[in-house]
């Protein structure tokens, strides 16, 4: 039996830079067995700065600048979590993320670069903003031009900061609202000029300004920002509804709170290989950074050409091997935008306009985002030379997380109808239900049990969706859960790690459990193949209620669903690298949400409930219909999708059990991706339920009032068991 390498070492690299993006691809074609490697960043996305004003201008995209978390993740065999670091304890070797989660380190590197916010001045924290970051920025742009387009904005705008970066956004400003002859356009300096490196590029630049219109205000402060306007020192005021600070690279203040050292200015000293200062194994990278032995300015092309130095520190640091010094060019190329699609070159104090620099810009951009939109195909273990009928088409698929690897419907069924034993008394219900029944005294108790093969390499939330889907159950029977046992395999991995995800899987659970005043009273653990996690729970009916089953429904009825569908699609996307990064984080905070305001709003009108889970939402329709003796007409426009599901169903992606879920449950009329969706297996989906005409509205208001929607989509009908698009 082959087995897996012992997880022993975890790297936990905080931020999305682009020396960690590029450290993340060469670790996904290199992994190093044994190392458990994970990303924390406050989104799925990181953007690259150097295509910034070209987007800002209206070349590109505002995906075109994004790097794909996601999917780099995915690749690089790490798991992503989404959040803000908020500090760093670097004697416990602990992580913080916002929501107070902790992520233990035995090596970690900082690379979260500097923010351009300058809350000194009056006015800014509540009327402006800084050009990091970035993503901040490129928002409350977008939103702008959208208010001036639509008339409830004037298209002034103001920058602070006549550098590099002021220029080049200030110009890519102007070029974008170059149709509108009311356009102001406000450059700030504080100083006699623009401060371009080399004095040879500044008369060129100032040549751009003037094209494009933008008012050059030098030895200028700003006295104060107001919503409309920036009043100088001198009293001057300029109008501006749009204002952004470019005057400064500002470390991180959380940086403060962690106990490393830090420069009067607030960045981490580091040595030659990237070390911070005192605290081996720790390291920093990029504009957080300082280089004290060899200090540079805050550019991306550093941090570019450090990526390969700190990918074999980080893996020496792993490995115990010896440490490469980095040794920063002197001088560096800058090809500054100047607002249309032309481009200055700068270099050894000289500055050159030409025509084709700014394609010779896009083609080296374009090149540093190819290598996050196409990775390499990565060698596959040997086929067998021999093997037993049938088994290649199985192998076609690949496996799926979650539900999308439940053994499929026809097989569950036949073995079940096999199954001939007595039932005692207590049992109200058995197998066929979302949740057995029994009565215990004078109570009566719902119980189930789920496991969920892991779809995400990170353990807390799985967990914390395994409890929600289970919980599921519960929930759809119509009672109150109230105890829950835990299941846990873990890969093989050392004692250290095990006691890291042990608490972070039981951190999560314990948290989702509490909110729902739910007992976690006992559970197992063990080591395995791959990481799943199990839920067994119990709950009680309310005192005088009976269970919700899917027996009730009652011609006329309308079905309401309480969540998209598309889950089990996109995670399969997500596992073959298809799936925007995007969709994917969304869906996933989707899916670790509780649903149990949802539930208790429906407990009140429903005559059938279940959840929507492996067997899709025809599957769990058919369900009710033959349990009730109906039929169900469904409205597939009414029906919601997760955001990029249909792209990809369109796009040929099914889950595993996506065929067998088809057959087992057929839908009449069903077209189109999203028909395909309807036998799409979900994981911790919504729930499915039948309520009286009479009393649909009373629910969608219920759900209003808790800050959730449901959607009506079809009719129950009086006609044989079947499922039928209309």
């Amino acid at each position: 039996m082959q087995s897996l390498p012992v997880l022993t070492k975890d790297l936990v690299m905080i931020g999305g830079g682009h020396a960690h993006a590029l450290v993340l691809r060469m670790w996904g074609m290199k992994p190093l067995a044994g190392a458990r490697l994970t990303l924390i960043n406050p989104a799925p996305t990181a953007p690259y700065s150097g295509m910034l004003p070209g987007h800002i201008a209206g070349h590109y995209t505002r995906e075109a600048l994004d790097i794909d978390l996601v999917r780099l993740a995915r690749f690089a065999g790490a798991r992503l979590v989404i959040g803000h670091a908020t500090t760093i304890d670097p004697v416990a070797k602990t992580v913080t993320v916002e929501g107070g989660r902790e992520i233990g380190y035995d090596v970690a590197s900082i690379d979260i670069g500097i923010h351009a916010q300058m809350p000194d001045i009056p006015g800014f924290s509540e009327h402006a903003c800084g050009a990091k970051p970035l993503d901040v920025y490129a928002a409350k742009w977008q939103g702008f031009l959208q208010a001036v387009a639509e008339g409830e904005a004037a298209p002034h705008v103001a920058v602070i900061g006549a550098g590099v970066a002021g220029v080049e956004l200030a110009l890519a400003m102007s070029h974008a609202l170059r149709d509108r002859a009311d356009r102001q356009v406000h450059l700030i300096e504080a100083g006699d000029d623009i401060t371009a490196r080399a004095k040879a590029a500044r008369g060129p630049l100032r040549a751009a300004l003037r094209d494009l219109g933008v008012a050059l205000h030098v030895k200028a402060s700003v006295a104060r920002i107001d919503a409309d306007r920036v009043v100088l020192g001198d009293g001057t005021t300029l109008e501006s509804r749009f204002t952004v600070g470019t005057a400064g690279a500002f470390a991180h203040g959380w940086l403060q709170e962690t106990g490393l050292p830090l420069t009067p200015d607030g960045f981490i000293p580091v040595g030659p290989d990237f070390q911070v200062q005192g605290h081996d194994g720790l390291f920093a990278v990029g504009d957080c950074a300082e280089m004290l032995h060899d200090p540079r300015p805050k550019a991306g092309v550093f941090a570019v050409r450090a990526a390969p130095v700190l990918a074999r520190n980080l893996r020496a640091a792993l490995t115990g091997g010896a440490m490469t010094p980095y040794k920063p060019q002197q001088d560096y190329l800058k090809l500054i935008s100047m607002g249309g699609k032309r481009a200055l070159a700068e270099k050894w104090g000289r500055a050159v306009t030409l025509p084709g620099l700014w394609r010779w810009k896009d083609h080296i951009d374009q090149k540093f985002m190819q290598k996050f939109r196409d990775y390499p195909a990565m060698a596959q273990a040997p086929e067998p030379r021999e093997r037993a009928l049938g088994g290649e088409a199985i192998d076609a698929v690949p496996l799926c997380g979650g539900c999308g690897s439940k053994v499929a419907p026809g097989s569950l069924s036949q073995a079940l109808s096999k199954l001939d034993q007595p039932m005692p008394d207590e049992v109200l219900t058995g197998p066929g239900d979302d949740a057995a029944v029994v009565r215990v005294g004078g109570a009566v108790q719902v119980l189930t049990t789920d496991h969920l093969r892991a779809f995400t390499e990170d353990p807390g939330l799985s967990a914390r969706i395994a409890v929600n889907h289970a919980m599921g159950d519960i929930w759809a029977m119509g009672a109150v859960p109230k105890t829950a046992m835990l299941s846990v395999i873990l890969p093989r991995m050392s004692a250290t790690l095990q006691s890291r995800t042990m608490d972070e899987v039981l951190a999560q659970v314990s948290a989702f459990l509490a909110d729902e005043q739910v007992a976690l009273i006992g559970g197992h653990s063990s080591m395995g193949a791959e990481m799943t996690i199990g839920v067994s729970m119990t709950g009680l009916l309310p005192e005088g209620t009976q269970a919700l089953t899917t027996a009730g429904a009652q011609p006329g009825d309308r079905l309401i669903l309480t969540r998209p569908i598309g889950s089990g699609t996109l995670l399969a996307g997500e596992m073959q690298g298809r799936a925007d990064g995007r969709d994917v984080a969304q869906l996933l905070r989707g899916m670790a949400r509780s649903q149990g305001a949802e539930a208790r709003v429906l407990r009140a009108y429903a005559t059938a409930m279940t959840d929507v889970t492996g067997f899709g939402l025809a599957g769990h329709l058919m369900a009710i219909c033959h349990a009730s003796g109906v039929s169900a007409a469904l409205d597939l426009e009414a029906i919601p999708t997760h955001p990029g599901a249909e792209a990809l169903a369109d796009g040929g992606v099914r889950s595993t059990i996506h065929g067998a879920n088809r057959d087992a449950a057929p839908v009449f009329g069903a077209e189109g991706a999203k028909g395909l969706l309807l036998h799409d297996p979900q994981t911790a989906g919504g729930f499915l339920a039948t309520v009286p005409e009479r009393d649909v509205q009373a629910v969608l208001e219920g759900f209003a009032a808790e800050g959730r929607t449901a959607y009506v989509i079809g009719e129950v009908q009086a006609d044989s068991p079947s499922i039928y698009c209309r």
